[in-house]
C-alpha cells in the first residue's frame, strides 16, 4: 500500500509515534510526509530528525534521495490565519537540537497532487489546511483517491466513564474548521478516525519499558510520552474510570495511519453527514439526505497496542540503510 503522510508533528507525540509505526508496518510505501501549520519548517525538521532516528543516523546524513520525500506547507490555517497551538523544541522532547527545514512555496501541494496522481492514500494527522489548500487551487485533486482524516466529531459526548468532551476537543477540526468543510465537500472516499475510538488506545507509563528496549526510536518516543503525561495528564486517569491510571497520552493518530494502511481491528461502518457549525465549533451529524462516509468510532484497543509495539519493534529492529 502506498501511503502520503499529512502532518502536525511537533505539537502532541503521537505524530512520531505514528510515523515511526508506518516505518514498521510491513507491505506500506510511505511516498511522501508534508507538514501542516509549520512556519519555518520546524515541524520538517522534526520530520527529518525522527526518520534520522529511525534509521540510525544523524539528520543532516539523511538527505539522500532515496528517502522519503518531505516537504514543509502552510504556515497558518485558512480560517484564523494564525498558527495554533504550541511546537515544544526543548531537551524534555527533542535529545539534540531542531533544524528547521522550509520548502519553496507550493512544494508540499506539488508532493501532495504527486502522492494522489499515483495512487497512494492519504492520511491527515492535523489540521486539513494543505488537503483544502490543494483542492482549492487544483480542483478535484482530493476525489483521486482515498482520505483519512484523524478526527471529525460524530454524535454527543463521549461514553461514561471517559472525560466528557464534545466537539470543541476535535483538535484537527477546530483548527481549521474552514480547511474541514472543504475536505469534507471534496473528497470522495473519506473516512474519519474519531476521538471515540481514538481515546480507547491510551499510552501509559506502564508502556514504558518495552517500548525504550526498542533501540534509539523507542527511546525518543518514550521521552515524548513521558513529557506529554507530565505536561497534560498528570493525575488525568486516576479521574476515569474506562482510563488507565498511569495515562501519559493517546495514539489518535497512530490508530488513524493504522486505518489507512488496512490494519482490521478497528470497525468503519458507513453513515450520511451533513456538517453542522454552531458556535463555531464544527462537528458532523448524521442526517438521511448526508454524504456517505466511513466512520471508526470503535476499535480492539488491546489489539492495537500490541500491532503499534510490534510496527515500533520491527522499525528499529530493521532500521532502513
Amino acid at each position: 500500500m502506498r501511503l502520503h503522510l499529512d502532518t502536525d508533528l511537533g505539537s502532541d507525540p503521537d505524530d512520531a509515534c505514528a510515523l515511526a509505526m508506518l516505518l514498521g508496518t510491513p507491505d506500506v510505501e510511505l511516498v511522501g510526509i508534508t507538514t501542516t501549520i509549520d512556519p519555518g519548517g520546524i515541524r520538517a525538521g522534526m520530520v527529518r530528525e525522527v526518520l534520522a532516528v529511525a534509521k540510525g543516523h544523524e539528520a543532516r546524513a539523511v538527505a539522500r534521495d532515496r528517502d522519503v520525500p518531505i516537504a514543509a506547507g502552510a504556515e497558518v490555517t485558512l480560517t484564523s490565519r494564525t498558527t495554533p497551538g504550541d511546537i515544544p523544541t526543548g531537551d524534555r522532547w527533542w535529545p539534540r537540537p531542531i533544524t528547521p527545514r522550509p520548502s519553496p512555496p507550493g512544494a508540499a501541494l506539488d508532493l501532495l497532487a504527486a502522492s494522489l496522481e499515483s495512487g497512494a492514500t492519504v492520511v491527515a494527522i492535523g489540521p486539513y489546511t494543505n488537503l483544502a489548500l490543494l483542492e482549492t487551487l487544483r480542483p478535484g485533486s482530493l476525489s483521486q483517491g482515498p482520505i483519512v482524516l484523524m478526527g471529525g466529531w460524530v454524535g454527543g459526548r463521549l461514553p461514561e466513564g471517559f472525560p466528557a468532551w464534545e466537539a470543541d476537543r476535535d483538535w484537527n477540526v477546530q483548527c481549521d474548521p474552514y480547511a474541514a468543510r472543504v475536505v469534507f465537500d471534496a473528497a470522495t472516499d473519506l473516512t474519519l478516525v474519531t476521538i471515540a475510538a481514538t481515546i480507547r488506545v491510551p499510552v501509559c507509563a506502564s508502556d514504558l519499558p518495552r517500548l525504550e528496549a526498542a533501540g534509539a526510536l523507542g527511546e525518543l518516543l518514550a521521552r515524548q510520552a513521558r513529557a506529554q503525561g507530565e505536561a497534560h495528564y498528570a493525575g488525568v486517569g486516576r479521574r476515569y474510570s474506562r482510563l488507565p491510571d498511569d495515562l501519559l497520552n493517546f495514539h489518535h493518530d497512530p490508530l488513524a495511519c493504522a486505518v489507512a494502511a488496512g490494519w482490521d481491528g478497528a470497525d468503519a461502518g458507513v453513515r450520511r453527514l451533513v456538517p453542522v457549525e454552531e458556535r463555531g465549533v464544527l462537528r458532523f451529524a448524521e442526517d438521511p439526505a448526508g454524504r456517505p462516509v466511513k466512520v471508526v468510532d470503535e476499535v480492539d484497543g488491546d489489539a492495537f497496542r500490541e500491532h503499534w509495539f510490534r510496527c515500533i519493534e520491527r522499525a528499529a529492529a530493521h532500521p532502513q540503510p
